[in-house]
């Protein structure tokens, strides 16, 4: 598991530099760059549900963070640091390729299950359940709780993007002057 270590090291890296940087939008992007490495983790790990339920809240938290960290005044120079940042983009973009490739050659091949798990609901689902769709089966009975709490998380993430994002009814501070 030598690709664990690589990204656990990278995600350390990544709070790090989230901690240290004084410029807020590239601690967000740090912060982005540790949950974009924790779902690779999900997904070298046999996860899949927990890494696409990571990437979702993790981008839409990243919205929330961008949106916030933009209404800053924050000092942006475009002079000077252009090599350094197209430099640095290029070899993270490169790092997380490779991972991104190492961590889906690890997934088996298309019909091919080796977890017994999966060979248990497959031979069990229709005798347990009734239902004729193993899928709604495996989702609605054997994995309700967990289906349950992803729902969860995932309606939170988007009402509070939705919270955020809306406009109908602020002021801005011009207006409560006036009244």
């Amino acid at each position: 598991m030598f690709e664990l270590n690589i990204l656990l090291i990278f995600m350390i890296i990544g709070a790090l530099i989230a901690i240290e940087v004084k410029d807020l939008l590239s601690a967000v992007v740090a912060v982005g760059a540790s949950g974009l490495a924790l779902c690779i983790v999900f997904l070298i790990l046999k996860a899949p549900d927990l890494a696409i339920t990571q990437i979702v809240v993790e981008i839409l938290c990243l919205i929330i963070l961008i949106r916030a960290t933009i209404k800053k005044d924050l000092p942006f120079s475009t002079s000077g640091r252009w090599f350094f940042n197209t430099l640095a983009t290029l070899v993270f973009l490169a790092i997380f390729a490779y991972l991104g490739y190492v961590a889906l050659k690890e997934l088996p091949s298309f019909g091919n299950p080796i977890m017994k798990v999966s060979q248990f609901y497959l031979n069990e689902a229709l005798k347990e359940t009734k239902a004729t769709n193993i899928v709604s089966a495996i989702i609605l009975n054997f994995r309700a709780y967990d289906t349950l709490g992803e729902a969860t998380v995932l309606f939170t993430a988007v009402m509070g993007v939705m919270a955020l994002m809306r406009w109908k009814g602020r002021k801005d501070i011009a207006e409560k002057d006036n009244e």
